[in-house]
């Protein structure tokens, strides 16, 4: 009988610094999410400086000490701090390193910048911002999506609005409900309005699970919202834009309740 030889090769191992330069972490490391390393380190950074951790102004640490803390390569700090510079939270130059931007310069209508945002330390102050803006935008959005709408965009607001009285769970509903604002937006014919959906989708998750309280006031809610789509359906502007008055002021009362 034959036998195999025995494979007295040994596997190469990875030292602690080819580890770091592959951007992987420590079980020590502080834990950061995301799909990849650079991508993670952009999220936890970032989060960071919105919530007030770093100041506008602030002079952040160097890719060394950013290295060092987190246990990756160098090269994911830079591409971590190139996607800060292009969401316009961080400003670098050489011999000064990478400061934090003051507020306004931030981009605001960037996903993860208002994610990060809705989740901050001061997130009354950020939805009492989202309904400002709603009072600014939807009312007329509202009324030009009921003199130009389509068939077909009607028949996806009037989707979204049965969705949400369906819904069984407070997930489903705040899906269909953003769903419902989006094809409003899309409907007004504006091509300028329909890029801040990107803040609608971003901070209704966090809006609409703040404000949804008890069943009766879930019914009340979906009697606005269905007039709003009758009134739209209707081709109503001035009572399509009365109605979403109407339930802005219903969310801002919930808003000074809490």
């Amino acid at each position: 009988m034959r036998y195999a030889k025995p494979n007295n090769e040994k596997k190469p191992v990875k030292t602690a610094a080819a580890e770091r330069q592959a951007g992987v972490r420590r079980p020590d490391a502080p834990r950061i999410p995301g799909a990849s390393v650079h991508t993670s380190l952009a999220s936890e950074i970032g989060l960071r400086i919105v919530r007030g951790d770093y100041p506008p102004g602030t002079i952040l640490p160097n890719e060394a000490k950013w290295s060092e803390t987190f246990d990756v390569s160098r090269s994911a700090v830079r591409e971590a701090i190139k996607m800060l510079m292009a969401k316009s939270l961080l400003a670098s130059r050489p011999k000064i390193g990478s400061w934090v931007e003051p507020k306004e310069r931030w981009n605001l209508l960037d996903r993860d910048v208002l994610s990060w945002y809705a989740t901050s330390p001061d997130r009354e102050v950020f939805l009492r911002t989202v309904q400002e803006f709603r009072h600014i935008i939807e009312p007329e959005a509202t009324a030009f999506a009921a003199m130009r709408r389509t068939d077909e965009q009607m028949a996806e607001i009037s989707q979204a609005c049965r969705e949400m009285g369906e819904a069984t769970n407070l997930q489903e509903r705040t899906r269909a409900d953003t769903r419902f604002h989006l094809a409003i937006l899309r409907a007004s014919g504006n091509d300028l309005l329909v890029p801040l959906g990107v803040l609608i989708e971003s901070a209704f998750d966090h809006l609409f699970a703040y404000t949804t309280r008890e069943l009766d006031d879930l019914q009340h809610v979906q009697k606005l919202h269905e007039a709003i789509e009758r009134n739209i359906r209707l081709r109503r502007p001035d009572a399509a834009r009365n109605a979403v008055r109407k339930l802005l002021a219903n969310t801002d009362e919930v808003i000074q309740s809490r």
